[in-house]
């Protein structure tokens, strides 16, 4: 069983007027496992609820730090993991899972595309560049300058390209960005789903392999306007589910004890990945390529849904 490590709140700032600092150290003292670049911790909340948060170094990756760095964006629209964390207050106590890496970084020249608060894994991974002195492309694309967390410290740290949607001189040209990636480069995306989308299929198309494209989503599973109840039948045992707009296949089935494989519930990471044996999915995850998509042979349960009022998944 993975052990849980407990902390308290020893220091609270304000980044923005939405993303505060929180920084955790061990609730008996001494120090916290080291991670790795990229890497997040799983925090539990109330009512055995969790949220994933990336953890923030602007040094490269130490030995048993004293203490982790988190930066959390309130989502007045979200599950309330946000509302959870802007509520704390120094020398509060919260509890997580060691140091996990679904976005890990090869040690090789990079291009790193943040979006909002997606910035914050990519921090570490460029710090980890600069200490192997591995050459690297940093931008950072947000609505406003305002909203962007850390804008001053990346670019006085590793010369960051700033972003901002609302001023047409800096607003983030993403052809260009692709286009400028050079054979050796791999490309580091994170952020919401829309910019994760585009940034991935302008790479397949400029014949970037998949092997150098590199992303983690910062968006959780949300029903859409317009979303339907349709049917989930289990090809091995013959079971039907129905699964209502405001709940994911994963949590239907599991509720009706199905044994299902997944992690992030985000898609983005690929292990609930299913064969499709009729019916048409709505794809909303963003591990697929545009040619997967279109075969409609394969899909995400964490997050996809269905065009048709049937699916019939080989699980």
């Amino acid at each position: 069983m993975t052990d849980i490590i407990h902390a308290e709140i020893h220091e609270i700032s304000d980044l923005t007027g939405r993303i505060k600092s929180i920084r955790l150290r061990p609730e008996t003292g001494g120090t916290l496992p080291e991670f790795t670049p990229g890497a997040h911790i799983r925090l539990q909340l109330p009512e055995g609820t969790h949220r994933d948060y990336s953890l923030v170094s602007f040094t490269a990756p130490q030995d048993r730090p004293a203490d982790y760095t988190l930066a959390v964006q309130r989502e007045p629209e979200g599950k309330g993991g946000s509302k959870f964390m802007h509520e704390l207050a120094v020398g509060d106590r919260v509890s997580f899972v060691p140091p996990k890496n679904d976005f890990p970084l090869v040690i090789a020249p990079a291009v790193f595309l943040a979006g909002g608060i997606g910035v914050t894994p990519l921090i570490s991974m460029a710090a980890a560049l600069q200490a192997a002195k591995q050459p690297f492309t940093f931008h950072y694309t947000g609505r406003t300058a305002a909203a962007m967390a850390y804008a001053t410290q990346l670019h006085a740290q590793f010369n960051a390209v700033l972003h901002c949607d609302d001023d047409p001189e800096t607003a983030l040209d993403l052809s260009a960005v692709i286009q400028g990636i050079a054979p050796d480069q791999h490309l580091y995306i994170c952020g919401p789903r829309g910019m994760i989308e585009a940034a991935k299929s302008a790479a397949e198309q400029a014949g970037i392999p998949s092997a150098r494209i590199h992303f983690e989503l910062f968006d959780t599973a949300t029903a859409e306007t317009g979303d339907t109840a349709f049917e989930v039948e289990i090809s091995a045992t013959g079971q039907v589910f129905t699964i209502p707009p405001d709940k994911t296949i994963i949590e239907v089935l599991e509720a009706g004890g199905v044994d299902v494989m997944y992690d992030c519930q985000r898609g983005d990471c690929g292990i609930c990945q299913v064969d499709v044996i009729s019916g048409t999915p709505d794809h909303r995850d963003v591990v697929l390529s545009d040619a997967e998509r279109s075969s409609g042979k394969v899909m995400q349960i964490c997050v996809s849904r269905a065009k048709t009022p049937r699916l019939v998944l080989d699980i």
